[in-house]
Parts: structure tokens; C-alpha cells; sequence
């Protein structure tokens, strides 16, 4: 849930576009230091200067936090920590089944590591249960090259934040999950070129958005109401909020490329979002039901680009973006027999694969429960993916 917009050579040169294009004292001249009063660490993302911006679902906010980690990494090296639940477990005085991490995200400029954490019973995790479903998070650590494992003290620390318009209140449920729905009214955000992309449930009608908020922080998110049609359910939907989105360059055009469970993959073009306008995702295609995708990135596999897309039940799905101009909108339901249509798409053998991110250059850094329940973090070359 955490991705910072790859639109050329490679993810260092984007990080020094970033930097160059709007300096730190710009971006952060409207921050304060202080306590962080955030009530869940739901999902991250890196801007430019290694701004960290946090989704705070329960609290309806985003926070944009300085984390003076602003030294340059570029090494092309893999990383690697096994049995991370144990290691963060030791750290934070309880066992492997003690702790849940939510999201994940690396600092493209120093290669740094941020984990958003809690203190919870990971037995409770289910097919249909998210991090975020069984708690709030709300420890932040930062895993640095050598490994080594800190927390981040965010009881002082130098931040902005922002509100996030009609988010939908704590306690309502909607035909989606019949529950209480608040741990979705932020599913992801990702940056690019001065906006952070919002996705998760308002309190509309309709209830499925998507926010644009300009950063610096400063103006009022301007939020269309969106919604797709489900190739596996034959109907189009509002009321489930799309999982995760990544910001895309094609042919000139900027679009916003997102999954939603079960699984439609869909493109929305940036120029058509308005405030407050209702829209229609494209429907590129339908990965098969029974699945709640995580993450989307886009990497380069020998200088060719692509999109990777991480899952809770099912292999990284990776994508030809060259393939989605001449894509047709799916609008019929599946036939019998049939479990994914459309965009042409490969399943990978990397199995066990939950939260990924763009460690440099040259590997992408995944966490993967390994066949004897371990977790791990580590990473896969690009020439490998």
C-alpha cells in the first residue's frame, strides 16, 4: 500500500526529479514539529526529500512526515532479513504471533526501510481479514542497509497533515462488508508531480472515491466517486473501495492504474477526476475471485518497463503496460468456465508474497511467508521478475 510514481529511466533518476523540482525548505515550510497524533499507521508512501505520507483511515487524515533521512543510497545491492516477525518481536517485548505489520515502504533517496507496526495477535489474520481489519497500527520502524531495526520516535517530529473529505463514519457498513467500514476509508495513496492519490470509502451515496490532494498541504482534496464493473459479480459496483492504485505515464497521458478484490484491474485517466464527480473506471481485466490484492509498482526488467502486482492468495501478477492502449473495457460477465479475462498478463513464481516496494534500481523488495510459515523480508532482482 506505498509507491512513489516511476515515469522514467530508472528509481533513482526519479528521485533526483523529485528533489530537483521543488527543494525541502518549499515542501516543508508549513510543517511543525511535534507529537504525530495519528490513530493508525494504515498505509505509506514516499514523496520527494524522503517525505513519508501516512493514511490515517480511523483518523480520516494523511500526515506528511520529515524523517531528516535525506542521504543519498545509490547502490544497486539486494537486502535481505529473515524471520522479521521474530526479529520484531524481540525488539518489541513480545513473540512472532504477537506481531502484525501493515504496510511498507523504502525511502527511494537513502534506501532506508519503514515498517508500520502493532502489537497484535497475528492469529486472527484470516482470508478475508487485512492488518488493518484486526487493528490499528501505530509503531513505525526504520530497517536500515546493515539491518539494523529502530523505532521511529514520533512524539516529536517535524510534520503536516491534512483532512480527507466525507470519509466514511466508524460504525457504517455497506453491502460490501456488511461491518464496520471505517478501516477502509483509506485503502492506498501514492504520489506524483505534486499529488497524492487517495483511494478508499466516503460517506456519498456512492460510496467508493478517489481524492487528489495537492502537497504542499494547503487546499481542500477535490474526490470523484468511482465505480467499476465487477467481471466476476456481472454488475458494476460503488460500494467497494479500490485496494491499491498506482500512477501511470502512457503515450503522454497520465492515468491511474488500481485492483479492487476479486480482482478487476482498471485504468482511470488523471485529466477526467474533477471534485465530486461521479465516474466509471475501465475494467482492463479480471485476475479471479477469491483475492484482495496488496501492492502495485511499476519496475524495469532489462530496461523494458512493467507493472507487478502483489496479492494476499495469489502469486505476483505482472503486467505489459505496453498491452493496456489496446485494451477493450470488459463489460460482460464471465462465462462459465472462465476465471481471468482480458489484458494479457503473467503469473510469477514468487508465491507467498504480501506487501512489495522498489528497493533500487535493480531489486524490488518483497515480504514472503516461505513454506515453513517463516516471514522474510527480501528482495528479487529485476531481471529475475
Amino acid at each position: 500500500m506505498k509507491k512513489l510514481s516511476l515515469f522514467i529511466v530508472c528509481f533513482i533518476a526519479v528521485a533526483s526529479l523529485l528533489t530537483a523540482s521543488s527543494s525541502y525548505e518549499e515542501l516543508t515550510k508549513n510543517f511543525s514539529v511535534g507529537k504525530v497524533e495519528t490513530q493508525s499507521l494504515s498505509v505509506m508512501t514516499f514523496g520527494p526529500e524522503g517525505i513519508l505520507f501516512v493514511g490515517d483511515a480511523k483518523g480520516g487524515k494523511v500526515f506528511a512526515l520529515d524523517l531528516n533521512d535525506r542521504v543519498e543510497n545509490t547502490a544497486t545491492k539486494g537486502f535481505g532479513v529473515e524471520d522479521i516477525e521474530g526479529k520484531l518481536a524481540s525488539l518489541l517485548g513480545t513473540d512472532a504471533k504477537g506481531v502484525i505489520i501493515h504496510d511498507l515502504a523504502v525511502n527511494p533517496i537513502s534506501q532506508n526501510i519503514y515498517l508500520a507496526v502493532s502489537r497484535s495477535d497475528a492469529n486472527k489474520l484470516g482470508f478475508w481479514k487485512t492488518p488493518n481489519d484486526i487493528t490499528n497500527a501505530n509503531i513505525l520502524l526504520r530497517i536500515n542497509p546493515k539491518g539494523d531495526i529502530t523505532e521511529v520516535d514520533l512524539s516529536s517530529i517535524n510534520h503536516n497533515k491534512a483532512n480527507i473529505p466525507s470519509v466514511i463514519a466508524e460504525g457504517k457498513s455497506t453491502n460490501y462488508r456488511k461491518s464496520d467500514n471505517r478501516t477502509d476509508a483509506i485503502t492506498d495513496l501514492a504520489y506524483d508531480d505534486g499529488k497524492l492519490y487517495i483511494t478508499g470509502l466516503s460517506n456519498e451515496e456512492f460510496a467508493s472515491a478517489l481524492r487528489v490532494l495537492a502537497f504542499p498541504f494547503g487546499k481542500k482534496a477535490a474526490y470523484s466517486t468511482i465505480e467499476v464493473y465487477h467481471v466476476a459479480h456481472g454488475a458494476y459496483e460503488t460500494e467497494a473501495p479500490m485496494r491499491t492504485l498506482l500512477p501511470y505515464q502512457l503515450d503522454g497521458k497520465k492515468y491511474i492504474l488500481g485492483a479492487y478484490t476479486c480482482t478487476p484491474f482498471v485504468s482511470i485517466a488523471v485529466d477526467d477526476l474533477s471534485a465530486k464527480k461521479h465516474m466509471k473506471t475501465k475494467t482492463l481485466g479480471e485476475f479471479g475471485f477469491g483475492n484482495i490484492p496488496i501492492d502495485i509498482i511499476q519496475y524495469k526488467n532489462k530496461g523494458k518497463d512493467y507493472i507487478l502486482m502483489s496479492n494476499n492468495s495469489k502469486a505476483l501478477i505482472r503486467i505489459d503496460p505496453n498491452d493496456i492502449p489496446s485494451q477493450e473495457a470488459l463489460t460482460t460477465p464471465l462465462k462459465d468456465g472462465e476465471y481471468a479475462v482480458g489484458i494479457a498478463h503473467s503469473v510469477l513464481s514468487r508465491v507467498g508474497i504480501t506487501q512489495i516496494d522498489n528497493l533500487n534500481e535493480k531489486n524490488v523488495l518483497v515480504l514472503q511467508r516461505m513454506p515453513n510459515g517463516q516471514l522474510n523480508l527480501r528482495s528479487y532482482n529485476t531481471d529475475w521478475l
